[in-house]
């Protein structure tokens, strides 16, 4: 059921695919209503859906059933309220980070002016500043998630879904990312649904943890994580963090009476 707060409602999706003759359910009467400004992760494992989800909230999938919404309006089809951010970059290799990031803006009919000093503007939030002329193939990979970090918030989206943006980097670099990327949400407060597969980092991002399981992809399990809390070294090393990573894991790994391993092994879509 939708509430009048909620910026993106899922009301009772499925999604079906066909495998050749037979069918394979990725999403069963999911329902989920997510608040203005809240940054929610969704975590599960492999085969419970979260990309399916993604993919529909982004418009690049249609539920076989139910509905998913934006702002109370059906989501038809991608729109530029909604920012994606996928774990593969998709930079344009010719163009460099500050041409990647005044892109969509220059596709959008944005002046030339006011698309370098919004590109500028989010270029220094994530970082990259003295880096604005180079090429991506001279960038680590963290930055060039960062340069598309900036590309999906110089459009100004109120929503930005992302899928396991920082799930090929190395840890230092994913735990560097996770925190530019909260302190950059703190500063515009866009509304978050960010897909991984990593319990820590679903635990240390959220204000809401949602637990998905497979066979068929359901939510199985909502944490709420206090959004006072200042995400922090601190918090990663506290009596909160791993009391709420351990519910979380729980919840992940030990579905139903068996493990998630064993559920995921007859699955073979995410």
């Amino acid at each position: 059921m939708t509430t009048k707060t909620a910026k993106i409602s899922v009301q009772g999706v499925t999604k079906i695919f066909a495998l050749g003759r037979e069918t394979f359910t990725a999403l069963d009467n999911v329902s989920l209503d997510i608040a203005d400004h809240e940054f929610v992760t969704v975590v599960g494992p492999s085969g419970c859906g979260k990309s399916t989800l993604m993919n529909i909230l982004a418009g690049l999938e249609t539920p076989t059933a139910g509905r998913a919404l934006v702002d109370g309006s059906p989501v038809l089809g991608p729109g530029p309220e909604r920012g994606v951010i996928f774990q593969q970059y998709a930079l344009f290799p010719w163009l460099t980070v500050r041409q990647n990031v005044e892109f969509g803006l220059r596709t959008s009919g944005v002046p030339k002016g006011e698309r370098r000093r919004r590109a500028e503007h989010f270029i220094e939030q994530v970082g990259l500043e003295r880096f604005a002329d180079a090429l991506p193939k001279t960038l680590s990979g963290g930055m060039r998630q960062r340069c598309a970090i900036a590309r999906a918030y110089a459009v100004d989206p109120s929503i930005l879904l992302m899928d396991e943006p920082f799930g090929a980097l190395d840890a230092l670099t994913r735990v560097k990312l996770q925190e530019q990327l909260l302190h950059t949400w703190s500063q515009n407060k866009r509304t978050v649904l960010f897909i991984t597969h990593d319990v820590d980092e679903a635990v240390f991002l959220a204000t809401r943890v949602i637990v998905m399981a497979a066979r068929p992809g359901r939510i199985y399990d909502v944490i709420e994580v206090d959004p006072a809390i200042e995400r922090n070294e601190e918090f990663r090393l506290s009596s909160e963090f791993a009391a709420l990573r351990k519910r979380v894991w729980h919840s992940v790994y030990h579905q139903e009476g068996r493990t998630a391993f064993q559920s995921a092994s007859h699955s073979s879509t995410a």
